[in-house]
């Protein structure tokens, strides 16, 4: 039993899906999951790259992805965090674009 904290979610190479956008899937579903709280941050990029076995550029990447879907914000010098969201599906705001 060689269970070296390998992720439990393993990417493949061989789909026509790209990687960061598999790995930015895997990362919104633990945001989804609330594993990594609002306001927490997410793993860095060399520790993303280093335990889901992808290149330091395929994991970030995956980050600028996960920001534009609006599920984490980048912050200079501190790092990555989850993006507080309402608690249901539909924004809580809805200004109208005047």
């Amino acid at each position: 039993m060689s269970d070296n904290a390998a992720p439990k979610t393993q990417l493949d190479p061989m789909s026509a899906r790209p990687l960061y956008v598999q790995l930015a899937d895997v990362i919104a579903g633990k945001i989804a999951s609330g594993e990594p709280a609002p306001d927490r941050p997410i793993p860095s990029e060399n520790h993303l790259a280093d335990e889901y076995g992808v290149a330091r550029l395929t994991a970030r990447r995956a980050a600028q992805e996960l920001r534009e879907r609006g599920l984490i914000i980048t912050v200079r010098g501190k790092g990555s965090f989850v993006v507080e969201r309402p608690t249901g599906d539909a924004p809580e705001e809805s200004e109208p674009n005047t």
